[in-house]
């Protein structure tokens, strides 16, 4: 007698889940394609296979943990690939997940370093996607802190029992396999943070970038894989989320924005490993300023009401003041202008307290009179308030130290831009092509791009001769 095929049950779990999300079974299976595609996977799925996996077929390979992240952006919790129906797998990680503990976010940062060092030229390419903010923004603001990061802390050998230790006597211990991380380890991470900043403030983000993620991979995986007790992997954690932030911020730097968001993503994941909160806020602002710079001023609020709301009102004002001007940003690319003029005016009003209060964190230092007057200038530009975004670019750049280059260009451009709007055509090319000049002398995207943007705002004027001299002289530049 011939032998019938096994029947499979019928999948109830996954129909439940695409009913709740919405998905018809062509969308799902062209998400999955899609996501399969931030990972360099050609996996060609379509309304059939679905229609297999709803009727109990199992998919191959890591295609179940695929699904799963499908719908956890899609629902904005997290999924795994049981709770689809789906027989487990080991985890593919595509750098947007919050990791469930300290052990995982060292395995998801260290798999990005690792990819991005190499010749992996398809991650530069990703794209930004907005919904993969929602899941770490909000489980960073509603997660427990870790309770512990330490790692490796071999026993300690007491002396055998009614048997007096020597004098002096140091205690015995397993340090077992791995480098025992010290002061001088962190010291060292803090030390080329500052460096690298130094020189993407300098020369762009492309200038040293790929240097800094070989260092992150040779030298930072390796501390974080070592040994340490509770006080010194907190430290570690902290110094690990500031090089990682940087990373993430050379990314976006030059354009790679997809890249960038899973750098700030695991940035936030370590800094909660380090249990500083507000680092987390400052990772998030500036996730929410790459939001802002890509036109996503809805994210970039939600991003900074976030950061505020997790950090709380014991936040040192300064870090407050960036907080607010990073709101005030995204009410300002949405054309919102009392939201912005509110969260501006909170924005001077805390940075005003910082003045009396404690020495800020390193971080928040950044933020002063210069950057506000930036926040301001930049806020006005996009409301089209051109005088007052001419008064605060000019300020900015009065204050901001010569080290600030990028900066300065940026203020230089929302400057042109102030006064073409207010009919100032020869003002305003000068001052576009000085920064144009600097431009060309930087690694960085998007400051070619500020002054790409003037340029496209130069069309309606192309045959005025103010016009036709700068594209001379940009041209030059080339």
């Amino acid at each position: 007698m011939t032998e019938r095929p096994a029947q499979r049950t019928p999948n109830r779990q996954l129909a439940a889940l695409i009913a709740e999300a919405g998905f018809s079974n062509a969308g799902l299976a062209r998400r999955v394609d899609q996501l399969g595609l931030e990972h360099g996977l050609d996996l060609r799925y379509d309304k059939t296979s679905v229609t297999r996996w709803l009727r109990g077929q199992q998919p191959r390979g890591t295609t179940p943990a695929l699904i799963a992240e499908v719908f956890t952006r899609r629902l904005g919790r997290r999924l795994t690939a049981q709770d689809l129906g789906l027989d487990a797998c080991a985890p593919v990680y595509a750098g947007l997940e919050f990791a469930a503990g300290p052990g995982e976010a060292v395995d998801i940062v260290s798999g990005l370093w690792r990819k991005d060092s190499g010749s992996h030229a398809e991650l530069r390419k990703i794209a930004f996607t907005p919904a993969g903010l929602v899941v770490p923004s909000r489980d960073w603001l509603i997660g427990r802190p870790d309770e512990k990061v330490a790692r490796g802390e071999p026993p300690v050998r007491l002396p055998a029992q009614g048997r007096p230790a020597m004098p002096r006597q140091r205690l015995q211990v397993d340090r077992g396999p791995g480098h025992r991380v010290g002061e001088g380890d962190i010291a060292a991470l803090r030390s080329v943070a500052e460096l690298f900043r130094t020189l993407d403030d300098t020369y762009g983000g492309g200038h040293a970038r790929q240097a800094l993620v070989r260092y992150l991979e040779h030298e930072c995986e390796p501390l974080l894989r070592g040994v340490y007790g509770e006080q010194t992997g907190r430290r570690l954690f902290a110094a690990a989320a500031e090089l990682t932030r940087l990373a993430g911020w050379t990314s976006y730097d030059i354009g790679a924005h997809g890249l960038a968001q899973r750098y700030f993503v695991q940035a936030l994941r370590l800094a909660q490993a380090a249990g500083d909160r507000a680092y987390g806020s400052y990772v998030l602002v500036t996730m929410g300023r790459q939001a802002v710079y890509l036109g996503h001023g809805r994210e970039a609020v939600q991003l900074a009401r976030v950061a505020q709301q997790g950090v709380g009102a014991g936040a040192p004002p300064a870090a407050q003041a960036l907080l607010h001007a990073a709101e005030a940003r995204g009410h300002a690319v949405l054309g919102e202008v009392r939201a912005c003029t509110a969260s501006l005016v909170r924005a001077e009003r805390a940075l005003e307290a910082s003045r009396s209060g404690d020495e800020p964190p390193q971080w928040a230092r950044r933020f002063d009179e210069a950057q506000l007057a930036d926040e301001f200038g930049h806020c006005h530009r996009d409301l089209q308030q051109f005088r007052a975004a001419a008064q605060h670019a000019e300020r900015s750049l009065q204050l901001r130290a010569v080290g600030y280059a990028r900066s300065r260009l940026f203020s230089k451009v929302v400057l042109a831009t102030a006064r073409l709007g207010l009919g100032e055509l020869d003002q305003a090319c000068l001052l576009a092509a000085e920064a144009a000049g600097q431009a060309a002398q930087m690694r960085s995207v998007r400051a070619v791009e500020y002054v790409r943007d003037f340029e496209r705002r130069l069309e309606p004027y192309k045959d005025a001769p103010p016009v036709r001299g700068y594209r001379d002289r940009a041209t030059a530049l080339d």
